[in-house]
């Protein structure tokens, strides 16, 4: 069975439907790679979702699913490699944190100043720049000062967040995969990450203050 590949004008095949199925649920994943799975019931679900439920495409999904595990099974070893990596990771929290988005028509000199001041004070502050805004985070004790500032200019303010911030070893740059792992343990506990950054060899997460908890036990390598 082949479907249409939206905007690209290519057929897709049921084996790349499959494992596009599989990666865009990380729940499913998780239990394939743990071996929790029953691939008749998996090819029977996934087939229902694609609507290719006849029995040359549900054969066809079984295999692509049996053949995903043994990919699996391969990156096990990298995983591992991954987890040692992180578990030598310092993992540092700070919490009252809040996120700006401002509008990209602004004072500089104002952004400066408050950069200036968060760092005169031992306080967090880091900037970054998209195609239409700025995104600024910040604690919440610069809050007053940023309204004051920015007043009209500040398009979104979020409150009531936490910073998480893993040092990892340098090594981190020669091994592949890193960020990505890390990203699938929040979508698997459903943890949203609401900003991220990223500076050589520190990963920093903002999500919401209430997850911090949890955050804190899959973190745990």
């Amino acid at each position: 069975m082949e479907r249409q590949n939206q905007g690209a004008g290519k057929e897709k095949s049921t084996s790349e439907l499959t494992n596009e199925f599989i990666n865009e649920h990380p729940d499913i994943k998780n239990c394939l790679k743990k071996g929790l799975i029953n691939y008749s019931s998996l090819a029977r679900y996934i087939a229902k979702d694609l609507g290719i439920e006849n029995k040359t495409s549900k054969e066809a999904i079984l295999i692509a699913a049996r053949r995903f595990k043994q990919k699996l099974e391969k990156e096990h070893g990298h995983e591992a490699k991954i987890r040692d990596l992180l578990s030598q990771a310092e993992t540092e929290i700070k919490n009252k944190i809040n996120v700006f988005i401002l509008e990209k028509n602004l004072d500089m000199e104002s952004i400066d100043d408050m950069q200036k001041k968060a760092r005169t004070e031992g306080g967090k502050f880091y900037l970054s720049e998209g195609s239409g805004n700025y995104t600024i985070i910040t604690q919440e004790r610069y809050a007053k000062d940023m309204h004051s500032k920015f007043k009209l200019k500040i398009i979104k303010h979020e409150k009531d967040l936490a910073l998480i911030n893993l040092k990892t070893p340098v090594q981190i740059e020669e091994l592949r995969g890193v960020v990505a792992f890390i990203t699938s343990l929040f979508a698997e506990n459903g943890v949203n990450i609401v900003e991220f950054l990223s500076c050589w060899n520190d990963i920093m997460f903002i999500i919401d203050a209430k997850d911090v908890t949890r955050t804190i036990e899959f973190l745990k390598f």
